[in-house]
């Protein structure tokens, strides 16, 4: 029974360690990408004093894939949306929305953590991500990765 009760204290922790809210301002400005095609991309930060993942950038609809990475800091972990168009083999022009987890290898060790462990909660609270990566320096979110998942 004690080796039970440790496991389910541990998990317990687990879940304490991940239980960032989700400010309703991200929800929200996700729709307007979603829905509306308001913005390029979305970049979203967790203020660890609150608690809770906040959006930090919006990007215009006009705004390149470059102007998104510029927005990633190149040694801090961040979580971003980014809507990705695309034409197919068959010629037909698309759209895909791309939840991307940028995680410098150059960023601290607990914001890593911290970050791999709200991943799932809040990737749920975004309704429609079609794509995922995992990005640890530029090269593994470029625009022939995301081609190459997008089809």
């Amino acid at each position: 029974m004690g080796l039970r009760r440790c496991c389910m204290l541990r998990g317990e922790e687990a879940n304490a360690a991940s239980g960032m809210a989700v400010d309703d301002d991200c929800k929200l400005k996700f729709l307007e990408l979603k829905a509306k095609r308001t913005y390029r991309f979305i970049v979203f930060k967790i203020e660890e004093k609150q608690k809770q993942v906040v959006v930090e950038k919006l990007g215009e609809p006009s705004d390149s894939y470059e102007n998104f990475t510029a927005s990633l800091p190149a040694d801090e972990c961040r979580y971003a949306v980014y809507d990705f168009d695309f034409v197919t083999d068959e010629n037909c022009q698309k759209s895909k929305i791309i939840f991307i987890a940028w995680s410098p290898d150059t960023s601290k060790v607990r914001s890593k953590m911290i970050y791999a462990s709200s991943k799932d909660r809040f990737k749920r609270e975004l309704d429609g991500i079609q794509v995922e990566l995992q990005a640890t320096d530029p090269t593994e979110m470029g625009l022939d990765v995301m081609r190459s998942r997008t089809n």
